[in-house]
């Protein structure tokens, strides 16, 4: 589980209002373009579509009601998604090829950057791919399907070498 996770989003119409309020909080510290993302004082703040952010920290700092001192229901929504979502991290060097069994996305660092966020699925269920390093990815899922979609990538990985020990 994810003890902060954060979703501040608005309209195509509210979107300036909305840069400029995250910019008091953040700085200019802000993911310029979808798929983008930068570490910031709060937490990991990436950018999921044209009028998306979601913000994940990794403390139980609540971060809902800072950023509804500056963002306005006038200006956007921020909404707390700390109980909805589960991070599943993979590294090593078979991550690649094991997320590349679940997920259609060219997994390359030329195409898919470090730092960069995917909106994707598998098995009909939504989740978000972040590349942290070379070989290295969070997999953010909703918390109903966290148990499932953690079998789904160790069932992947099984060719590899993976096991699951139960102690």
């Amino acid at each position: 589980m994810l003890p902060s996770v954060t979703l501040i989003s608005t309209w195509i119409s509210g979107l300036p209002g909305l840069l400029q309020s995250m910019s008091s909080v953040f700085g200019s510290t802000l993911p310029v373009h979808t798929g983008k993302s930068v570490q910031t004082e709060l937490g990991l703040l990436m950018r999921t579509g044209p009028e998306e952010f979601v913000l994940v920290g990794d403390d139980a700092t609540d971060r809902t009601a800072l950023l509804r001192t500056s963002i306005g229901a006038d200006t956007g929504a921020v909404t707390d998604l700390s109980q909805a979502r589960c991070r599943i991290r993979i590294t090593g060097a078979q991550c690649r090829s094991t997320l590349g069994k679940l997920f259609a996305l060219d997994l390359r660092e030329s195409t898919f950057p470090i730092g960069d966020v995917a909106l994707t699925g598998t098995h009909h269920v939504p989740s978000m791919l972040h590349r942290l390093d070379t070989d290295a990815f969070d997999i953010y899922v909703f918390s109903t399907y966290a148990h499932d979609q953690l079998g789904t990538v160790l069932d992947a990985a099984l060719e590899y070498g993976v096991s699951l020990e139960l102690l």
